[in-house]
C-alpha cells in the first residue's frame, strides 16, 4: 500500500503541488497533480492510495494536462472538434483521455462546431476570395458535417457571392495580356470556378462585366501567340503547318477571319 506522507505546494507553478508517499521505505517523493485533481482524487496527507486510485489518478492528469493544451490552441482562434481532437492526437494522448478532453471543453463552450462554421464562413466572406463551393470543402476539411456547413452558408447571399465573383472577373479581363478576348473570358470563368462560384453565378459575373478588346489589340495579341505557334509548328510545310497554325490560335478563341490574316501577312512556314 502506498501512503500520502505530505503534500506540498510546487516551486515554479503554485497550482501544482508535489505528492510525498511512503511505500514501506520511508518519504520519497511520488508525483505531483493539478489543484483540480488534488480536489477532485481527495487526495490529503495519510491518504491510502491502491493500485486502482493510482491508475485513476494519473488518468485525471492526462485530463486536466490535454486540457491544459487544449485551452492554449484555442487562445489563438476559434477551432473545430476535428482540430482539436487532431492537435492532441498528434501530442499522443490516447482516445478516451481525447474523449473526455471534448466533452469537458463542450461543457465549457470552448467548443461549438455551429458556432465555428457560421465564424468561419463570415471570415471568408469577408475577404471576398472564395465561393461557396470552395469554403463547404475547407468546412469539410475541417471535419464539419455538411448539414453545419449549408446553414452556415446561408449567410453568402447570392447577391454577395455575384458581387464578389465579378469583382475578380472585372480584374482578370482588365488586366492587359497576350491573349485573345475569348481565352481572357476563358480563363475568369476557369478562375472564378477553381475560387467556388456557382456555374450560374459565374455566367451572371462575366456577363455583367463591360469588356471589350478593339481589333488593334486582338491583333496584337495574336502577332505574339502566332509567335509561339510559329516556333512550336516552323518544322512543317505548307498545308500541314497551315492547319496547324490556325488549330492551334483557333483553340486560343481568335477569330477564323484574324488568323487568315495573320497566315497571309505574316507568311512563317512558306519558304521565306
Amino acid at each position: 500500500m502506498t501512503v500520502i506522507t505530505k503534500i506540498s505546494v510546487g516551486k515554479k507553478n503554485k497550482h501544482r503541488y508535489n505528492i510525498y508517499i511512503d511505500q514501506g521505505n520511508g518519504e520519497e517523493y511520488g508525483f505531483s497533480v493539478s489543484e483540480e485533481v488534488l480536489i477532485k482524487m481527495n487526495l490529503k496527507k495519510g491518504k491510502t492510495i491502491d493500485q486502482l486510485e493510482a491508475m485513476e489518478i494519473a488518468y485525471q492528469e492526462d485530463i486536466q494536462k490535454a486540457l491544459s493544451l487544449s485551452f492554449y490552441y484555442l487562445s489563438h482562434r476559434m477551432r473545430s472538434e476535428y482540430e482539436v481532437t487532431t492537435y492532441l492526437k498528434e501530442k499522443e494522448y490516447e482516445g478516451h483521455t481525447i474523449k473526455e478532453v471534448i466533452h469537458k471543453l463542450y461543457e465549457l463552450k470552448y467548443l461549438d462546431d455551429v458556432e465555428f462554421a457560421k465564424a468561419f464562413v463570415s471570415t471568408k466572406v469577408n475577404a471576398g476570395d472564395k465561393g461557396p463551393i470552395v469554403i463547404k470543402q475547407e468546412l469539410k476539411q475541417k471535419g464539419i458535417q455538411d448539414d453545419i456547413s449549408e446553414k452556415a452558408l446561408l449567410q453568402y447571399s447570392e447577391e454577395q457571392q455575384l458581387q464578389h465573383a465579378k469583382k475578380i472577373a472585372e480584374k482578370l479581363l482588365n488586366k492587359k495580356g497576350n491573349s485573345s478576348a475569348v481565352e481572357q473570358k476563358r480563363k475568369a470563368e476557369q478562375t472564378l470556378i477553381r475560387k467556388g462560384f456557382p456555374s450560374y453565378i459565374i455566367e451572371k459575373a462575366i456577363g455583367s462585366v463591360e469588356y471589350s478588346q478593339d481589333e488593334n489589340e486582338e491583333w496584337e495579341s495574336l502577332l505574339k501567340q502566332g509567335e509561339k505557334a510559329h516556333r512550336k509548328f516552323q518544322k512543317y510545310d505548307g498545308f500541314q503547318y497551315a492547319q496547324k497554325m490556325k488549330s492551334s490560335l483557333y483553340r486560343k478563341g481568335f477569330p477564323l477571319e484574324l488568323i487568315e490574316r495573320y497566315l497571309d501577312e505574316v507568311k512563317h512556314g512558306e519558304g521565306e
